[in-house]
């Protein structure tokens, strides 16, 4: 079996199980996220932060919830690792720096998980578990519970109740992390993922000494990094680590994981609006996108040109040979078009056009399918783009899903889309212009250049994947890519949630004769195009200097 073949059906067998799990799951998180009923143990957790599960809330009240949790977040992370040397477990390992701290903290609660440390030689295991793996689950439950609040804003009419944000994160966390992760772990287990508590040991005799592995709880982390799209790995190899992800069926596995939630709330989606086609509608621009992002990948990386690639069967640079081209390059698809960063491969070795995919999928805005949560409120947010444009077209006022889209829906949703291209293009130019950040480049030219622009796109983002080569320890990367991370999470938020405010005040718009119908393939096309053309007007000057001069030089 040739690779190109082995490569599809492994595509083939990825689509198949997220089909199958499409309509349960996103059937499921429509009624957690609808129901009525407090468990026990949610009844426990509300007591013990004080919250009052059933007071609805408008918007400013839900971003008070957002922004309030996720300061304590960075506050007590932050904390943790500058004291990780005085804490037992810690594996001998000292406190953290405080710019490296503070990078790690505001990556981890905004589900970057950019890492400018070694995992394996920076955090101790109550960091790991105590710190980190928590922020994997609660930063993932606040992508979903803001997606939520955006649905519940279409689906509601006079009234500005977005629901309980500590109703959603509880609820997100326990009804569907939680449980999915302990099966996701299970199985990660069953493939040779290690899931001990073990300290450091030599492993092996090699020349010039020996090597230290330390265990850790790696398959319960594993399972949340994937399923949250967090990415942020025990190891500093991320999941190109055999202890990480041992076997081409854990890689399948792991992307699974992946894509796993963002396309199945594209049915809870539908299900909350009371109308499933809408929910394909999107799932089908999801798919188009990842589908055709999917096959450049691996057509670039097959057929790439030159003495090594055409012994190997393609590029092979960077990449595990357990997992080959097809299997790297899915990964990469999937990890870059939703804001995962988990690797399996070093994507600064692949392909000039191939690295340049990577880049163009988190400057997309990470929505095909995107990040758990944010990928669905950035499609909708795109989606209300598309509806204005194909207004303005024919004239009339743009509707999308009974509700108009008037002058403060849409300088709201403008708002979203500019805020992260501003802090891309800012801090790269900045960190260019200044003589200090280049100082951490290990190549010049095109390719240089395009570890600082993929740095800050990954960190503005939410992404947290990196091209290999870019020393990004240092006191000012540390601190403007940690900014960055921070601006790139909440600002979008504050835009999406007042959206969602506008439209759930408005009385529901009886659909006519000239309603554009958004549930048919041209409407999705419609969308397609719009995601295409607004990221080539924002972001093709910048491609045109890095990923597009190395390919076309190559």
């Amino acid at each position: 079996m040739s690779p190109v073949t082995a490569g599809v059906l492994q595509l083939l067998a990825l689509i198949a199980a997220l089909a199958l799990a499409y309509r349960p799951l996103g059937d499921h998180m429509a009624r957690v996220y609808s129901s009525d009923k407090h468990h026990r143990p949610e009844k426990w957790i509300y007591r013990a932060i004080g919250a009052n599960p059933s007071a609805a809330m408008h918007w400013p009240a839900y971003l008070r919830g957002v922004l309030a949790f996720s300061a304590v977040g960075v506050l007590f992370l932050y904390a943790l690792q500058r004291v990780q040397g005085h804490l037992p477990g810690s594996l001998g390992f000292v406190s953290i720096d405080p710019d490296q701290a503070f990078n790690t903290a505001a990556s981890f609660v905004t589900n970057t998980n950019w890492q400018s440390y070694y995992g394996e030689q920076a955090m101790g295991h109550v960091v790991q578990t105590g710190g980190l793996a928590v922020q994997n689950f609660v930063s993932a439950a606040v992508g979903m519970a803001v997606a939520v609040a955006l649905v519940r804003g279409f689906a509601r009419s006079r009234t500005g109740e977005l629901g309980n944000f500590w109703t959603d994160l509880v609820r997100g966390t326990t009804r569907i992390l939680l449980p999915i992760s302990v099966i996701g772990a299970v199985v990660l287990v069953a493939c040779g993922v290690i899931q001990n508590f073990s300290g450091i040991h030599e492993v092996g005799q090699f020349s010039g000494g020996t090597q230290q592995w330390n265990g850790g709880a790696v398959a319960s982390q594993e399972a949340i990094k994937e399923l949250g799209t967090n990415g942020g790995g025990y190891f500093n190899a991320n999941s190109a680590h055999p202890f990480e992800n041992p076997t081409p069926f854990s890689n399948l596995f792991e992307i699974f994981l992946i894509l796993l939630i963002p396309s199945a709330l594209t049915r809870t989606f539908g299900r909350m609006v009371g109308n499933l086609r809408q929910g394909y509608a999107i799932l089908a621009t999801m798919a188009t996108i990842w589908l055709a992002f999917t096959a450049l990948m691996m057509w670039t990386e097959f057929a790439h040109h030159g003495p090594a690639p055409d012994l190997a069967g393609g590029s092979m640079e960077g990449k595990e040979n357990r997992f080959g081209i097809a299997g790297s390059s899915i990964f990469a698809v999937a990890t870059t078009l939703t804001s995962t960063g988990a690797v399996n491969s070093f994507h600064s070795s692949y392909t000039g056009l191939g690295g340049g995919i990577t880049m163009l999928g988190m400057q997309l805005g990470e929505i095909a399918p995107g990040g758990v949560g944010s990928g669905l409120y950035g499609m909708l947010i795109m989606a209300v783009i598309a509806v204005f444009i194909a207004g303005l077209m024919v004239g009339r006022t743009p509707e999308y899903l009974g509700k108009k889209i008037g002058t403060r829906q849409i300088k709201l949703a403008a708002c979203y889309i500019l805020i992260t291209p501003a802090l891309v293009l800012c801090f790269t130019a900045v960190a260019l212009a200044l003589p200090t950040p280049g100082d951490s480049m290990t190549n010049s030219g095109a390719h240089g250049f395009s570890e600082i622009l993929y740095a800050y796109t990954s960190g503005a983002n939410n992404n947290g994947s990196a091209f290999a080569g870019l020393d990004a320890d240092t006191q000012w990367f540390n601190s403007t890519i940690g900014i960055a991370m921070l601006l790139g999470r909440f600002l979008p938020i504050v835009f999406v949630l007042a959206l969602a405010g506008s439209l759930a005040e408005q009385p529901p718009v009886p659909a006519t004769a000239g309603t554009l119908r958004t549930d048919k393939p041209l409407y999705a096309g419609l969308l397609v195009g719009t995601i295409l053309i607004l990221t080539g007007l924002t972001y093709f000057p910048a491609l045109a200097l890095g990923p597009l001069a190395e390919g076309l030089a190559s």
